[in-house]
């Protein structure tokens, strides 16, 4: 048996979500259907996260343990022949035969962006926000998710969640033109936590949520006005990407930077803003299930 690494993007508006369906197309499903393709017998194909229907992936890690060795580069052009275009492998690589692309993970960066005008060619791949945003204010709310909280209020069942506590390394709020960048990068996220918070930090930015409420809810409290759930505020899937999964060794986060850039006509005249909250990251070995 031989292993691999592979580490792919794909553009997720088409599918639901990364894992294998038997009734929904899948990203690992195409990427299944596009290796036995070309000829490879798949012992095991794992993602290092469960990406959502909707959500793309700038740098999504997956290992594959296959029963015989292939050639890597040529390989990796025969899965891609048989890939539909919005999913494309980057690299194949031969990795240790016990690497596993989840459990190996040290942690998970996640970039959220907000369009604060409207875009036609970009639609897919940001939230519209209309009301003005107080990125300063955003920041000051996002400083406060840095370290190890509970979030079950920001989670979709999260009483099927083995725990609901998550260390977040660093939250990030810049600003490109007309974008805003959300980027959260943790030890795993819980199903639908990335789009709950970045719901709750646009509410935060237009006013309509105060730090003070804010810290309440990242306490588990329910602020009076909220107590039907923030469900509601959940931002879309559109807006969300996969950054990058980050291993042992690897070299840190390089500036937030858009992942689909638009031009920057109409942008506010704030220009450009960046801040950011974080804290070291210790090495350290999450086997979490990851549904954002």
């Amino acid at each position: 048996m031989s292993t691999y690494r592979l580490d792919l993007e794909y553009e997720g508006t088409r599918y639901h979500g990364w894992q294998v369906q038997k009734n929904a197309r899948s990203v690992a499903g195409e990427l299944r259907r596009a290796i036995t393709g070309a000829g490879a017998s798949i012992v095991e194909l794992g993602g290092a996260g469960r990406t959502d229907a909707g959500v793309h992936a700038l740098a999504q890690t997956a290992h594959l343990r296959l029963r015989r060795p292939v050639e890597p580069m040529a390989f990796r052009r025969a899965i891609n022949d048989s890939l539909p275009p919005d999913i494309h492998v980057l690299s194949v690589m031969p990795a240790a035969d016990g690497f596993h692309s989840r459990h190996d993970a040290l942690a998970r960066s996640y970039l959220y962006q907000i369009s604060r005008r409207r875009t036609a060619h970009a639609k897919r791949h940001v939230w519209w926000v209309k009301r003005a945003l107080n990125l300063p204010s955003m920041s000051s709310a996002a400083a406060r998710l840095t370290g190890t909280h509970d979030f079950a209020l920001f989670c979709e069942k999260p009483a099927e969640q083995t725990s609901t506590i998550v260390q977040v390394d660093s939250a990030e709020i810049a600003a490109a033109g007309a974008l805003v960048l959300v980027r959260l990068t943790a030890s795993h996220f819980l199903w639908k936590m990335v789009r709950r918070v970045v719901g709750m930090l646009v509410r935060v930015g237009s006013g309509e949520l105060s730090h003070e409420e804010f810290a309440a809810l990242l306490s588990g409290e329910l602020p009076p006005g909220l107590q039907e759930g923030i469900a509601r505020w959940t931002a879309p899937a559109s807006g969300l990407f996969l950054a990058r999964v980050i291993y042992p060794g690897e070299p840190p986060l390089a500036p937030v930077a858009p992942a689909i850039p638009t031009s920057e006509e109409g942008a506010p005249a704030d220009g450009l803003y960046t801040g950011a909250a974080s804290r070291s990251r210790g090495a350290r070995r999450v086997p979490s299930v990851e549904r954002p």
